[in-house]
């Protein structure tokens, strides 16, 4: 008789009705009889608004939902809250806008169980309306990779990823709290786990599907994405390198390739898809000179709209 494999899948949620369908698409996955299964919801919102949507969503499962709250706008308190409330072997991470395929979690444990990698990141396949702008359709813009320096993932990413909850490298890290509206957290959280000697793998073939909404169907909000996530870089590495000349290095090499990207992209006019790619690799490096030089990282998380409604942008 093989041993059980316990997992727990986290979702952290914020005042997205969505949550309902990400719930409802774990009834597809194709789970191994010794596999014991738990989900975990944490509502991040000041308020328990979840609650109802979750606890009747759960009714639709075969295994246990546990719904905890953990206020206030403030993502890494929510992801943190997880960390505690997780048990058994592995804990996987989704976010409260996918669907999952049915093989997931299946190929994140096979990889998790061949490589010994303290953390698997699965892809992420954006879904577009065909309304949507032919230049973000072809160019995909919105899904998810993780990238690979020199043959080796050295960050990643909470939406879609399964953790080993046995190793020493990941037991006691914890999602930092400064990062919790501005967002990056979680790659500032991997980075860290590599940093100590934790090895991040890459199942290819466990899916989630994401929905791309109008809001996020534009330039400016790539833009301010990819500014951001340069910011969480600039940052990382002005933590990691505090000495003088290695941050004035960092920052003429952000500099150089900012340059490089903005001048590439008047050749790349006759390509609606390539000017758009190297000017976001433009604003990915201006966002790293930015943190680089010690500006304040701009906030993404938990902010309200004034008709009552969460402008919390995701990842």
């Amino acid at each position: 008789m093989m041993p059980e494999t316990a997992i727990t899948i986290c979702i952290c949620t914020f005042r997205r009705p969505q949550i309902a369908a990400t719930l409802a698409s774990l009834k597809k996955l194709q789970l191994e009889p010794n596999w014991n299964v738990r989900v975990v919801v944490v509502d991040n919102d000041f308020e328990p608004t979840a609650r109802g949507i979750v606890a009747k969503a759960a009714e639709q499962l075969s295994f246990p939902v546990t719904y905890l709250h953990a206020p206030a706008n403030n993502i890494s308190i929510a992801r943190n809250a997880c960390l505690e409330a997780a048990t058994g072997d592995y804990m996987a991470f989704i976010d409260d806008d996918e669907t999952v395929t049915s093989r997931w979690l299946t190929e994140l444990v096979a990889v998790a169980q061949k490589s010994g990698a303290q953390a698997v990141l699965g892809p992420v396949r954006a879904l577009y309306d065909a309304g949507m702008p032919e230049w973000m359709i072809q160019g995909d813009f919105h899904s998810t990779f993780p990238v690979f320096v020199k043959g080796e993932i050295v960050t990643g990413y909470t939406c879609n990823v399964l953790m080993d909850r046995r190793s020493d490298k990941i037991s006691d890290l914890r999602f930092d709290l400064s990062r919790g509206k501005s967002g990056g957290e979680d790659t500032d959280f991997f980075a860290r786990l590599h940093r100590r000697g934790g090895r991040i793998s890459y199942a290819e073939n466990a899916w989630i599907e994401e929905v791309v909404p109008q809001s996020r169907a534009s330039l400016k909000w790539l833009s301010s994405r990819r500014f951001r996530s340069g910011q969480t870089h600039g940052r990382i590495v002005s933590r990691d390198n505090p000495q003088l000349m290695a941050r004035l290095s960092a920052l003429m090499m952000a500099a150089a390739k900012a340059a490089y990207c903005f001048g590439t992209t008047a050749f790349g006019l006759v390509s609606p898809v390539q000017w758009r790619r190297n000017y976001l690799r433009g604003m990915l490096h201006l966002g790293a000179i930015s943190a680089l030089i010690g500006a304040r990282e701009i906030e993404q998380y938990g902010a309200v709209l004034t008709d009552g409604k969460s402008a919390n942008v995701g990842r």
